[in-house]
Order: C-alpha cells, then sequence, then structure tokens
C-alpha cells in the first residue's frame, strides 16, 4: 500500500506525546485501525495513553502496555482495542486473539510493535516514535488511506493551533 501524507513532528517529553496521542483519539472515528512501531521506552504506551484521553476513557481505566494479555479493552466514545504484539510467537496469534472481527469495527484499533508482523494489516495511519533523546522523541506519521490522510490532517493543524 503505498503513502497518502506523511508529517513529521518532535516531541520535547512524554506530556507532549500523550497531547499528540489525545489530537488522535479526539479527530477519531469508529473503524480506524493505527499501527505503532518504535524500539523499547520511544512512548508507544504514552501515545496510546494520549489517544485514550482523546476517546473519553475514564482516568480510573488505566492505559498501560498490555505486553501480558496482548490485548486490553477501554470504553470511552467507542471501544479502544489496545493490542500489544511485543510476545506474539506466531503470526496465527493475532488471528487467534479476534483481531479480524475487531479491526475497523465499532472501535479504535490500536496495534503496538506492529512491525514485528511479517505482513502488516490493513491500517489508515502508521506511526513510528523514535529517540532522540533521554525526553525528545521524533513521531513519523504515515496515513495509509484516504481516512488517514484525513486523520493526519486534523492532528497536525490541531497540533499547530495548539
Amino acid at each position: 500500500m503505498s503513502k497518502l501524507a506523511d508529517w513529521e513532528v518532535r516531541s520535547e517529553n512524554p506530556c507532549q506525546t500523550r497531547a499528540l496521542g489525545r489530537l488522535l483519539g479526539e479527530a477519531a472515528e469508529p473503524g480506524l485501525v493505527v499501527l505503532l512501531a518504535g524500539e523499547l521506552g520511544t512512548g508507544k504506551t504514552c501515545f496510546a495513553q494520549g489517544v485514550a484521553a482523546g476517546l473519553g476513557v475514564a482516568a480510573d481505566s488505566p492505559v498501560t502496555s498490555p505486553s501480558y494479555t496482548l490485548l486490553n479493552v477501554h470504553y470511552g466514545r467507542f471501544p479502544l482495542y489496545h493490542f500489544d504484539l511485543y510476545r506474539l510467537a506466531r503470526v496465527d496469534d493475532l488471528a487467534d486473539l479476534g483481531y479480524d472481527e475487531i479491526a475497523e469495527g465499532d472501535g479504535l484499533t490500536l496495534v503496538e510493535w506492529a512491525d514485528r508482523m511479517s505482513t502488516l494489516p490493513d491500517a489508515s495511519l502508521s506511526v513510528v516514535l523514535e529517540r532522540v533523546s533521554e525526553e525528545v522523541r521524533r513521531l513519523v506519521f504515515v496515513a495509509q488511506d484516504e481516512r488517514g490522510r484525513m486523520l493526519l490532517h486534523k492532528i497536525s493543524t490541531g497540533m499547530s493551533s495548539s
């Protein structure tokens, strides 16, 4: 799948990374699939926490890395299906979790460690997080379809106006 648009932004601290995720969550619509990639400690879960906040997930439903459960579901305006592929041994494991029934359904599907898949699932947006320094991260957003392009426009416009 060829990319339609991309946007790169620097986050100076975890609060800014969460704010970027929040913008995505606020602009998201049901059926969206977002893939997150990046080394350990680059802020994928921090970004996911922002997405959850933007969806209105209650603060008493903490968003943590689901590395041991592979999938956590959080409820806000609509469900957030938070997958973490860090521990997947086989590509089939994703199907075993019901991914095909969840993706592009009634919620937002967020997949951490998507780069571990041999074949990436269809998605509207991918986000790669890279460590620049101890606190600073570079986030590269890539729209994979028209929905992703529109969402990316909303996020980048929201970031420049804040």
